[in-house]
């Protein structure tokens, strides 16, 4: 590998893909965004490349190896590097990470809405575990697309990264889309993939992720069913569930979480943008 790569600045990576095409998601430098990083590295082995011991999806697309990096929310602006290893060799390679400030919902609610009973707090703990598990999973094979299908037609709110204060108290930022659609509409599968687990769970309700390969993850929350299994095998557009309200939610909606090298990232940059009705 060459030296100068670990001088990439990817302060705008648009320029370094130039036009990636269709196969690859929209790029965004900040935190909860996603990057594209041309490696330098020989053509007949597939480097490995990982972002704080994580993974990263490597891909040989226009005759080159690019490394499909996800970005932390929590990310600071600055320069972060990944490790690429190819044929005993480790070289860093840098990009830089610019600010974004996502908006912030303030909401006063009755207290018992916000502060959890001790077995819903350990519940919701337990599960927590296991839904991370299976959002990093990472399984060495390409992905069929990285331009995913809307899981659901609807308006997309509640946007991602937004920060939400109840009763003053901070909360997580929402690491997902939340797209509006009436309940018992058929949910598709963004990609083809493996289901990689379902369940029934405390906050997201009857969830199904979708395993698409080197660490894109997809997750479809608060079901009102699941219409698969675990390990089964879906093609892109296979009906996987239908919307509901189930888990901690106020009314059916769809939460659509797309997940790289084990982050949570915007799933507006890896589906088509969001139609608008005409104006009459």
């Amino acid at each position: 590998m060459k030296h100068w790569l670990s001088s990439i600045l990817l302060l705008v990576p648009l320029a370094c893909a130039a036009d990636p095409g269709d196969a690859l998601p929209r790029t965004s430098a900040v935190p909860g965004g996603v990057v594209a990083i041309p490696l330098d590295a020989r053509a007949d082995a597939r480097p490995v490349a990982t972002l704080d011991g994580a993974r990263v999806m490597v891909l040989r697309e226009d005759g080159r190896w690019l490394a499909v990096v996800g970005i932390p929310l929590d990310t600071k602006p600055g320069r972060r590097e990944l490790v690429v290893g190819q044929g005993g060799k480790t070289e860093r390679v840098g990009f830089d990470v610019a600010g974004k400030s996502y908006d912030v919902q303030k909401l006063t609610v009755a207290p018992g809405q916000v502060n959890l009973s001790k077995r819903d707090l350990e519940r919701a703990d337990r599960e927590k575990a296991k839904i991370r598990a299976a959002l990093r999973t990472y399984t060495d094979r390409p992905p069929a697309s990285l331009r995913l299908l809307a899981p659901v037609p609807g308006p997309r709110s509640s946007s991602y990264g937004l920060r939400r204060f109840f009763n003053g108290q901070a909360r997580s930022p929402h690491t997902g889309m939340d797209i509006a659609a009436t309940a018992g509409t058929p949910i598709a599968a963004a990609a083809a993939g493996t289901v990689a687990d379902i369940g029934d769970y405390f906050f997201n309700g009857n969830t199904v992720i979708l395993d698409h390969g080197s660490g894109l993850v997809t997750m479809y929350c608060h079901l009102s069913r699941t219409d698969v299994k675990a390990g089964q095998q879906v093609a892109a557009g296979d009906a996987i569930g239908a919307v509901g309200a189930t888990g901690r939610v106020t009314g059916a909606h769809l939460h659509f979480g797309v997940t790289l090298n084990g982050t949570m990232v915007d799933p507006a940059l890896f589906l088509p943008p969001e139609l608008q009705p005409s104006a009459k």
